[in-house]
């Protein structure tokens, strides 16, 4: 009787080997049918979901807690980045919503609405360029991935508010930093055509570098960047920074903002 173990072949491994590699391939196959069943299903499950201002509701659900989870950390204080002139950067144009057509600067109104005692501004670029100056060079941040460095002037939107003060829950005078829980949380803005509009909360309206812009890199702004006024608010992305402006409009309700109808963040904050 011989007691000696059989050898193994090459050919009984490879056997070995090509019937282990079937197993796992057919692991591996069915663990990818399994997940793409699953996704299939869960995809099938979203588009069907109830939608929240179009967007399926786990999503806008998403989105309301970034929202939250943003303006919990929001501090007025806080800056962002300034650059030196040199750092200055071409034009860039970038959105074309709310700009058909020419707009004769000399005949253009800033509307604002909402303000106390139910009354109604009628504003000419005349009247913002009334307003106390400011310039800024910092960084418009497009939610598309790029940014561009640019130089702004124009006015405070909050200088604005102290010279046609909004109307307040209390009916008191407005006086955001006293009685912020008096002042509008929110500021619509539109423009003329009523084609693009964006939501602001009244923080980031009221933050110093908020601005109603009529400059850009040192010459007034042209059609394609908003003439002849604009917002310059680089706390929120570029989809904020709305360009020819026709109505500005306070008010206690979120206003309707046209990309968050489009399933994004209505905040849109950095």
């Amino acid at each position: 009787m011989n007691d000696q173990p059989i050898e193994e072949t090459d050919g009984d491994q490879d056997k070995i080997v090509t019937l282990e590699m079937r197993r796992a391939t057919r692991r591996s196959f069915l663990a990818a049918l399994v997940a793409a069943s699953a996704g299939y299903a869960g995809w099938r499950w979203l588009g069907n979901a109830p939608q929240i201002d179009g967007v399926p509701w786990p999503l806008r659900r998403m989105l309301q807690n970034n929202e939250h989870l943003a303006r919990g950390y929001f501090n007025e204080k806080r800056l962002s980045p300034e650059f030196q002139p040199s750092r200055v950067q071409n034009l860039r144009s970038n959105g074309e919503i709310g700009l058909a057509g020419e707009i004769d600067p000399a005949l253009w109104r800033l509307r604002v609405e909402g303000l106390a005692g139910n009354a109604v501004a009628q504003l000419t670029l005349a009247d913002i360029q009334a307003l106390p100056r400011h310039e800024m060079i910092t960084e418009l941040r497009c939610i598309e991935g790029w940014s561009i460095i640019n130089q702004w002037a124009g006015a405070r939107l909050s200088d604005l508010v102290e010279k046609h003060p909004p109307a307040t829950r209390s009916g008191q005078g407005a006086d955001y930093a006293k009685r912020r829980d008096d002042f509008p949380e929110y500021v619509g803005l539109s423009t003329p055509d009523a084609a693009y509009y964006v939501g602001l909360d009244a923080a980031a309206a009221m933050h110093p570098q908020t601005l109603l812009c009529y400059e850009m890199n040192g010459h007034p702004l042209t059609p394609q960047h908003g003439a002849p006024l604009r917002l310059a608010i680089p706390v929120k992305y570029g989809i904020k920074n709305l360009k020819r402006i026709g109505t500005l409009r306070f008010s206690q309700e979120r206003p309707p903002d046209y990309w968050a109808e489009n399933g994004y963040d209505y905040y849109a904050g950095l």
